[in-house]
């Protein structure tokens, strides 16, 4: 089979340059995964041409940056073997901070090209949050659209997150290749990769009309707050429950790349579909106390735990109904309810104070739903009862339910 003569070739193109990559191609891993107890339990090659011969116009790879950098020498071996070859390089996204935007760029996609099928190659970045990170593909203007079928590429639509994978050796085919220890585990984080840079260019704009607060109780606060927030990833995470940043801690994000130091807590929210008995214990054992447990699963659910002195970690639980989403608030002192209504909306990878953590991904809607249409003029006032644009009056609790969803420790 063409293709893998093509891959072959490649195979024994990187190896001659020492460069340790790894099949990333869904195409490929998803039949592999059908027989993985076999192809682990394989000691050697199958003369039979399985899975790199199934019908596809490219196979794709993964590389780690750190692990080679003589590029020159690679792109030179490649042509005397026959390959046409097409680097595509953006901007860094890593070295962006609130001082300085730096524009350099690096190397995120290659794409070697022997006969008709091709070679797509992923470079990997690892990033302060200890995950891995690759970049958009996006061709200069004076690329050629036609060298392959780009728009049938797996990566590259957008930056994906992923985790580092464990690698495995095994033989594929007559190849050898490494492939994720985990192959579904790999799939299934890849269909949820999507990743989106904070916006520093923005954020600088906004501290200009803005100037961002400096002071002593400002910059403990948000110590603090990341103390506290990377303490609720572990836990969450520990108990595989998705989460997000949300209300004030998602317009901080959004707005200047940072915790709001007025706002006085972390801002969390949960599908209640994610909902676990095992949440409230598992903080409590982190050091985290329970302050108020509001409304039940089935309504309204929120959690407040205690953090370090006056700084606090709310979880918000919402709810998805056929065309919004929404979740509840509760006044203890009188019972009355309260929703927030939100577009829908599906979740992205970014981060955030040194942490790979879910945001929504139509973030401009979501800030908009809760904050209006002014939310880039910060408010140190807020009544959550009324200040939100998407709250609304949802009755009373029954008085005989009291007990039972107003639970104030």
């Amino acid at each position: 089979s063409l293709k893998q003569h093509v891959v072959r070739k490649f195979l024994g193109l990187i190896s001659s340059h020492n460069i340790p990559v790894y099949l990333i191609d869904p195409l490929i891993l998803g039949l592999v995964d059908k027989d993985i107890e076999q192809i682990r339990s394989s000691d050697g090659p199958s003369p039979e041409c399985k899975y790199f011969c199934a019908p596809r116009d490219f196979t794709t790879f993964a590389l780690l940056d750190k692990t080679w950098k003589h590029e020159v020498g690679l792109f030179r071996t490649a042509e005397k073997m026959g390959f046409q070859w097409l680097k595509i390089i953006n901007k860094d996204p890593r070295l962006d901070g609130m001082d300085d935007l730096s524009g350099m760029e690096i190397p995120l996609h290659y794409i070697f090209k022997l006969a008709s099928h091709a070679i797509h190659l992923v470079v990997f970045y690892e990033r302060s949050g200890n995950y891995l990170w690759h970049g958009p593909l996006r061709l200069k203007q004076h690329m050629d659209r036609k060298f392959v079928p780009f728009r049938k590429l797996h990566f590259g639509r957008y930056p994906g997150a992923y985790k580092k994978p464990e690698l495995l050796h095994v033989f594929i085919d007559d190849l050898k290749v490494q492939i994720p220890k985990n192959t579904s585990s790999f799939l299934e984080e890849m269909s949820h990769s999507r990743f989106l840079e904070c916006r520093y260019k923005e954020a600088r704009a906004f501290f200009q009309l803005y100037p961002d607060d400096a002071s002593l109780d400002a910059v403990e606060f948000r110590i603090k707050s990341k103390s506290l927030l990377h303490l609720a990833a572990l836990t969450l995470n520990n108990l595989g429950v998705k989460f997000w940043l949300s209300s004030g801690t998602c317009l901080g994000w959004y707005r200047q790349c940072n915790v709001i130091p007025h706002s006085k807590d972390v801002d969390l929210g949960i599908f209640i579909r994610d909902y676990k008995a095992e949440i409230i214990p598992a903080f409590q054992k982190a050091g985290l106390p329970l302050k108020h447990k509001f409304g039940k699963v089935e309504d309204s659910l929120e959690l407040s735990f205690q953090g370090e002195e006056d700084v606090k970690l709310d979880i918000f639980f919402f709810y998805e109904e056929e065309d919004y989403i929404w979740n509840g608030g509760t006044q203890a002192k009188s019972g009355k309810k309260f929703k927030y209504f939100f577009p829908k909306f599906t979740l992205c990878w970014t981060e955030f104070v040194e942490l790979k953590v879910h945001v929504p991904c139509e973030t401009l809607q979501y800030v908009e739903a809760n904050y209006g249409p002014d939310w880039k003029i910060p408010v140190k006032v807020w009544d959550w009862k009324s200040s939100p644009s998407n709250v609304q009056d949802n009755g009373v609790w029954p008085v005989d339910e009291w007990d039972d969803v107003i639970q104030i420790y």
